[in-house]
């Protein structure tokens, strides 16, 4: 491969011998084996340069479901490593059949943030319809028209490429780079172009894959809360109690748990916990749960398990054990006298001792059919006698300060 030449030359008339001409070889050969060296070092470094860069987004992309993140690393290694001065990435809406303004890098006025292309309008529209790499040397002279020459002007551009962002056969966006001189890229430069558009691709695949995933979940989850609701109020009718115990009592239940200090991320299952506290009552027969009277040994045996009916119930529900606490053991005592296990002070659950306290305040200051409501007075008096013995006292100490500021209740 020829480098170049060796031009050395003597004054007339002198001639080179045949010796001076061996030697002129020898060191031809030698400055183009350095030349060549040199070359092959300054390409070895620019590729090591431009897989780094490529690691660089790539940990970007990984580390990141955020993609203004992601995009912002692209961006910068984009303009470094293709040596241009901004870059830019438009993100296609399907809805609108657009292409708008995601991130840029490297722009001196505004006028960037509010692009919106049409798909098919313009090279930049173009490029996205037809899936293909556009580079335009000199911008004023490019044939379609870019179809931008407000932020043509105001941002000084000469050279523009654009290249389509797709990932698994759809359209995701574009990649656009700018440059203030005429800029006139070889084989190599478009090939890593490609590769940074690739890498971009991926980078809002995954953030929109993501995105969809959550909002799935979102829906899942506002469904399964539905449903809950739905059995609750069932239930409600069921024991003929109001649909307003249920939702009274969760709130109560709700507050206290904030007062003591509960981690949010456990109230969603002290709430569905609340929601379903008498799931179990679904297996006690009507003749019992219904009886206007009062029930017999055995009757009360049979009612007794309701909470272990609720642990049948729900522990197959993966997502429901975490609420089991209080449908499973809100009926036992701080003294130890409860059921279904004798369970004695903190071995409770915090959630069951704390919705314990108040589903039975409820329940007292609400008519049913075998008596009268109590009074709150009445109610809150039997709440503070039964500290220690029913109830856990640090709960009923923060319940009674709570009621008297008229946070609950």
């Amino acid at each position: 491969t020829v480098e170049g030449v060796l031009l050395v030359g003597v004054p007339a008339p002198r001639q080179f011998t045949a010796d001076e001409l061996r030697l002129l070889e020898a060191l031809a050969e030698m400055a183009g084996a350095t030349i060549h060296r040199l070359r092959l070092h300054a390409e070895t470094l620019r590729r090591v340069q431009q897989l780094e860069a490529l690691q660089t987004i790539d940990r970007a992309i990984t580390a990141s479901l955020d993609l203004r993140v992601s995009l912002a690393i692209l961006l910068e290694q984009t303009t470094i490593q293709l040596g241009v001065d901004a870059a830019g990435v438009l993100l296609y809406n399907p809805h609108l059949n657009t292409l708008d303004y995601a991130a840029g890098h490297g722009l001196r006025s505004p006028l960037y943030r509010h692009t919106r292309v049409r798909l098919g309008e313009g090279l930049t529209g173009l490029a996205a319809l037809e899936h293909r790499l556009v580079v335009v040397p000199d911008l004023s002279q490019a044939d379609p028209p870019w179809g931008r020459e407000t932020l043509r002007e105001a941002e000084g551009f000469v050279t523009y490429a654009v290249a389509p962002l797709v990932a698994k056969g759809q359209l995701q966006g574009v990649l656009e780079i700018f440059h203030r001189s005429p800029l006139r890229p070889d084989e190599d430069w478009l090939t890593f172009f490609q590769a940074l558009a690739q890498q971009a691709s991926i980078a809002v695949d995954n953030a929109r894959l993501f995105d969809r995933l959550q909002r799935s979940h979102m829906e899942l989850v506002m469904a399964y809360d539905a449903t809950i609701e739905g059995w609750a109020r069932a239930l409600d009718l069921r024991d003929r109690e109001t649909e307003d115990h249920t939702r009274r009592v969760t709130e109560m239940t709700l507050a206290l748990a904030r007062a003591m200090g509960m981690p949010e991320a456990e109230l969603v299952h002290v709430r569905r916990g609340a929601l379903l506290h008498d799931i179990g009552k679904m297996a006690i027969p009507d003749t019992v749960l219904l009886k206007p009277g009062p029930l017999t040994e055995e009757e009360w045996a049979i009612m007794r398990r309701h909470p272990e009916y609720a642990l049948d119930l729900l522990s197959p529900i993966l997502y429901l054990r975490p609420a089991l606490d209080i449908p499973y053991c809100h009926h036992e005592r701080w003294d130890g006298r409860g059921y279904p296990r004798g369970l004695k002070g903190e071995e409770i659950p915090l959630a069951a001792r704390l919705f314990a306290v108040a589903d039975v305040f409820d329940a007292l200051t609400s008519d049913r059919p075998y008596r009268p409501a109590w009074s709150r007075q009445e109610a809150l008096d039997y709440i503070r006698h039964q500290a220690g013995r029913q109830f856990d006292p640090k709960v009923v100490a923060v319940f009674l300060e709570m009621m008297e500021k008229g946070e609950i209740g």
